[in-house]
């Protein structure tokens, strides 16, 4: 798709009532019933109204002026136009059912999915991503017949893919149109299928796109690459290629949207006398300051050392949870002095587990 607002000929800052008085004179401009049999000025409707569709959305927008695409399952290429708005914007006289149909099957969506690190993730980053599509059949060029013969005009539809009957309603006479049941749409009978393709005029092949990652992205993000999906055939349009952003477990960090928080172990001196530790952050270390007496589970922050927000401002913030590692084992004299502190501070000096027993036998040993 291109650009929305220079297919509105509008400004990127331009406010909502003039993105739609925009799309209203162009959409009159190229509307089919105005320009029968004009397949340019029917491409440039469907554009208009998929520009409106972005433009007119403040969520869409939003995606569109940050991805450049929008991140949503893709248009089918029709406008989604309320009956109402049909008879404000159009119906002063024009019969829909008069428009022309081109013929042709859409190419295939793909979804894949991109892996990030969170150091990619503060950064942002250009990354390729290798899927597998389908291709027009170079051996019949997308047609499906053998190479040389051109596939026959299907007889039901005359060539135009649809059936047409007339209904009676409410608002008077209404021409309807359904898929023709011969050729499925196509407007064409294969008589001699390509040897290549088997007729389907496509074939599988793996195909490589670049995706511009912003910094800030949280997994499940998803980023539009208009018409990088499978080919389409005869007048349909080629599908699109939607990334999933997958953003990676690190076992350094734990995310909570754009906070991070890590764990720091501090030993038993560090936590009673205070000291000066170096904490690793995402792209910088920091020197953080303990002071005397920290217990453990005590929290800590540093600001502005976690993620950026996706739509830009103050990043979040690294989040420390502090930890005292207890010694296991100590020896007579370590022994000794865990005593003497406890017997200047005037606390009771632990007895310790007796010599000979076991770890069963000196929680529940019995009192005398």
């Amino acid at each position: 798709m291109r650009d929305p607002y220079e297919v509105l000929g509008v400004a990127r800052d331009a406010g909502a009532d003039e993105i739609k008085s925009a799309y209203r004179r162009l959409a009159r401009r190229y509307h089919p019933d105005v320009n029968p049999g004009d397949e340019e000025a029917e491409d440039k409707f469907k554009e208009v109204g998929q520009a409106y569709s972005v433009l007119s959305d403040p969520e869409r927008k939003a995606r569109y002026d940050t991805f450049g695409s929008v991140d949503e399952a893709p248009s089918t290429g029709f406008v989604d136009t309320r009956f109402s708005d049909l008879f404000d914007m159009f119906f002063s006289g024009f019969d829909a059912s008069q428009s022309r149909r081109r013929i042709g099957r859409d190419g295939d969506d793909i979804r894949v999915d991109l892996q990030l690190t969170l150091d990619e993730v503060v950064t942002g980053v250009e990354k390729t991503v290798e899927y597998a599509r389908s291709a027009k059949c170079a051996g019949c060029g997308g047609t499906g017949s053998e190479k040389g013969q051109a596939p026959e005009q299907c007889a039901k539809c005359g060539g135009q893919g649809v059936v047409t009957q007339m209904r009676n309603t409410f608002i008077g006479t209404v021409r309807t149109s359904a898929t023709c049941s011969a050729c499925g749409g196509a407007g064409a009978i294969i008589r001699n299928p390509c040897g290549e393709c088997k007729g389907l005029g496509l074939k599988q092949e793996m195909a490589k796109a670049s995706v511009k990652v912003p910094p800030g992205v949280e997994s499940g993000l998803t980023v539009h690459l208009s018409g990088k999906g499978g080919d389409g055939l005869g007048a349909g349009q080629n599908g699109d290629l939607f990334v999933v952003l997958r953003i990676q477990n690190d076992p350094r960090f734990a995310r909570q949207g754009n906070d991070l928080s890590t764990g720091v172990t501090l030993t038993l001196a560090q936590a009673v006398l205070g000291d000066v530790v170096e904490v690793e952050g995402l792209d910088s270390d920091f020197e953080v300051e303990v002071p005397p007496g920290t217990q453990p589970g005590a929290v800590f922050r540093i600001d502005e050392a976690g993620l950026p927000p996706l739509y830009g401002g103050k990043r979040g913030n690294l989040v420390l949870h502090m930890r005292v590692e207890i010694p296991e084992k100590l020896s007579e004299a370590e022994a000794d002095l865990i005593r003497q502190f406890a017997e200047l501070r005037g606390e009771k000096p632990p007895r310790g587990k007796p010599e000979g027993a076991g770890l069963l036998g000196s929680l529940f040993k019995k009192k005398k």
